[in-house]
């Protein structure tokens, strides 16, 4: 079962271009099986097998949005922070490096 307001936050994450790809496919895969449609479906519908579409169905099922997140990748930890990543992209977009007139 959806809730009303997992079906907006799921829609808008499924067509917003700022979210990312990922995300925005398992909010797909999860409106796609709230419709009534089979993992076949869904998977040849959407490009993705059906041990992907599985997998995002029994994750949002157990943890509703917050499972719909990608986990930690194994290996060593980040040595920057998101906002230090934020802090650089904005600066790059928004302010013209010193002696030049864009990148």
């Amino acid at each position: 079962m959806l809730w009303e307001a997992e079906r907006l936050t799921l829609e808008s994450w499924a067509k917003r271009r700022s979210t990312a790809q990922g995300l925005a496919v398992h909010a797909r895969i999860v409106l796609a099986c709230a419709n009534g449609w089979n993992y076949t479906v869904v998977a040849a519908r959407l490009g993705v097998g059906r041990d992907t579409v599985r997998r995002w169905r029994t994750r949002f099922l157990a943890r509703r949005l917050d499972g719909l997140a990608d986990e930690p990748r194994p290996g060593v930890p980040r040595t920057i922070t998101g906002a230090q990543v934020e802090e650089v992209v904005v600066r790059t977009l928004e302010q013209t490096p010193q002696g030049g007139t864009h990148w």
